[in-house]
């Protein structure tokens, strides 16, 4: 696997569209505060830290649906990928849909949503955007 984190969020799109109710993602440290992220944000109910059957450790991802079982993620995309980087300073942060999505960031100061990159001013890597 080439792009861990592209993998991550095509697992968390997968489950959406076919209504499942957790999806399990191999386990990193970055992958952890994507999902911690995630969590904060309203777009999955929760995520767990378990270990599979053959002893390896995974993330199981609970996923959020509306009361009409409508997906609460309409788009998750990755921006910056290993064969293309897109950095920006805190003035070029993308506002997602104006406002009503989160771009994720990798910062100096650790992963955090454009939001809060911005009122810290501090800018980074793109790493995802969702709506």
């Amino acid at each position: 696997m080439t792009d861990p984190i592209a993998d991550m969020l095509s697992r968390i799109r997968n489950a959406f569209i076919a209504g499942h109710k957790t999806t399990a993602i191999p386990l990193s440290k970055l992958k952890v505060e994507l999902a911690r992220i995630l969590k904060e944000q309203g777009y999955i109910s929760d995520y767990k830290i378990t270990e599979e059957k053959g002893g390896a450790p995974i993330i199981s991802v609970i996923m959020a649906y509306t009361p009409e079982k409508q997906s609460v993620i309409k788009e998750i995309q990755r921006v910056s990928k290993p064969s293309r980087r897109v950095y920006v300073n805190k003035t070029e942060i993308p506002r997602i849909k104006g406002g009503l999505g989160v771009c994720i960031l990798s910062t100096s100061k650790g992963i955090m949503t454009g939001t809060e990159a911005r009122s810290q001013g501090i800018g980074g890597e793109i790493i995802c955007s969702i709506l």
